[in-house]
This record gives structure tokens, sequence and C-alpha cells, in this order.
């Protein structure tokens, strides 16, 4: 059963596509003949197991069509080399980008699927080369390469880090140079930017700091941190909807109490801006 497929208590997203791009995206599919708003980011924006994410929740209190334009499990790769995100982010009013992770996007040592993010496709010789002990075949996820890479040398893990954050740097600037109009970042997650992760903690986004995101303050209209309280967190599942094959997963995702914290302080930034 794969992680979208629904069973017997799962939600069902409506998924719906937007022109002539291939990906699907969270429904009911929105109009976009009135002026909106685009959301871009992963799996929290998209909302898996809430039933009205952020950016719905956002568009009730801004009373403005919001444009959930969230993948799963995305990286920066989704949205950049699909040419239709980039058409409806730039007629928008403005386009709020969640942060994603660095560990989700092709660099100089792996490349991943240009859709589905989250999978492994193949190693560059230069990461051979730095892992000769490895057997690449045996994974299909980059997380799970990338706790192995950590296990076996923090050492030389480092070289893949900085790697992966001047790639992130690199293809977010090229995402916000290809917007036209006005651009926000988010932080949202259970800790703040400063907290450095490393591959054994399943938080995301994975190695993306503080020093990373004020690189592109000057590119962006605003930069909005959401950090999920001891309250919101303390919540955990409650209120979302997910199948019992679901439920471990659904322990690792934002919660409906962190969304609802999300929207009140996006909305609050963007109606200076719209």
């Amino acid at each position: 059963m794969s992680f979208d497929a629904l069973g017997p208590g799962a939600l069902d997203y409506l998924p719906c596509r937007y022109g002539t791009s291939k990906l699907l995206f969270r429904g009911p599919r929105r109009s976009l003949k009135d002026p909106y708003v685009a959301f871009l980011g992963g799996t929290d924006t998209y909302g898996k197991f809430i039933a009205n994410p952020f950016p719905d929740l956002t568009e009730q209190e801004l009373k403005m069509t919001c444009l959930n334009l969230g993948c799963v499990n995305a990286g920066i790769d989704v949205f950049v080399t699909d040419p239709h995100v980039g058409e409806l982010t730039s007629d928008a009013e403005v386009t709020v980008i969640q942060l994603m992770g660095a560990h989700n996007m092709s660099n100089r040592f792996y490349s991943v699927h240009p859709r589905r993010n989250d999978r492994f496709l193949k190693p560059s010789s230069l990461l051979q080369a730095i892992y000769r002990e490895v057997d690449f075949a045996e994974f299909n996820f980059n997380k799970h390469l990338l706790l192995r890479l950590y296990t076996l040398s923090p050492g030389r893990f480092e070289t893949v880090v900085e790697e992966l954050k001047q790639a992130w740097l690199a293809r977010m600037r090229t995402m916000i140079k290809s917007i036209k109009g006005k651009v926000v970042l988010l932080w949202f997650a259970d800790h703040t930017p400063d907290e450095q992760m490393t591959p054994d903690d399943e938080r995301d986004p994975w190695f993306v700091t503080r020093d990373m995101i004020e690189e592109l303050r000057e590119m962006v209209d605003d930069i909005v941190e959401v950090v999920a309280s001891e309250e919101a967190q303390a919540v955990g599942t409650e209120g979302m909807i997910f199948s019992d094959l679901e439920a471990p997963v659904a322990g690792h995702v934002l919660g409906l109490a962190a969304h609802q914290e999300a929207a009140e302080q996006v909305s609050r930034v963007l109606k200076q801006y719209i």
C-alpha cells in the first residue's frame, strides 16, 4: 500500500492538477480567476493527515483564495523543474515558500527522482569514491542513504552536508528569481533554525540553518518563523485523520494545533502584502 493510498479511516485529499503540470496537488481544485496566494512546500504544506492544513486556514482568515501547491516529501527540485508551477506562482499576489530540507534534491553526490524527490536514484562517482565500502544499490530513499553514510563516518559525512547546503542555496535562489510577484519564506517546524539536526533525528527540514535562510533575505519580501509551541506539540495526533496503517507516519508530522499556529502567523504577515 503506497503512502498516498486510501485505506479505512484515511483522509481523501481530492488530488487535482493545474494546467499542464504533471504534479498532483491537494484538492479541491481552486479557481484561478480571482486573486490568490500560492503556497509551495512539502508534506506539512500539503497537510498530510490534516483536514484543513494551514493554507486552508489562511484562506479562511484572509477571505482570499489560497492555492495549495504542496507535495508530499517534496524538495525544491519538484517545483524548479515544473514550468507550470512557475506560471502559477508568477500570477499569484504573494507566494509563500515553506522551507524544505536540503536532502531531497539532486546534487553533486546523488540524484533524486524528478517528482518524488525523496526517492534516491543513483550516486555520483564522487560519492562512490568517498564511500568505497557502500553498496548504493540497497537504498531507495534519501533519508535511508544519509543515515547510513552518517553512521559509517560522521567526519566524511560533513563533506556531504556542505554540498547539500550549497546546492540548497543555489536552488532556492533559482526558484525565488523565477517568481515575478512577492515572496515570503516560511520556516515551519517543531524547532528553530538554530538547532542542528543530524540524520538520526527525524525532524525536518534537514540541514537548513538560520545562516542559510538569512542569505536569502534580500531576495524576498518577508520571512516567517513558526515553531510549534510545546502546547501544540503536546496535542500530538489529536484531530488528525489517518488509518491504522498510517499511524506511525502520522506521529512524525506537525499536528492540527501547529497548523493553526502557522495560519495565524502567516495570515498576519500576508495582510501587509495583499
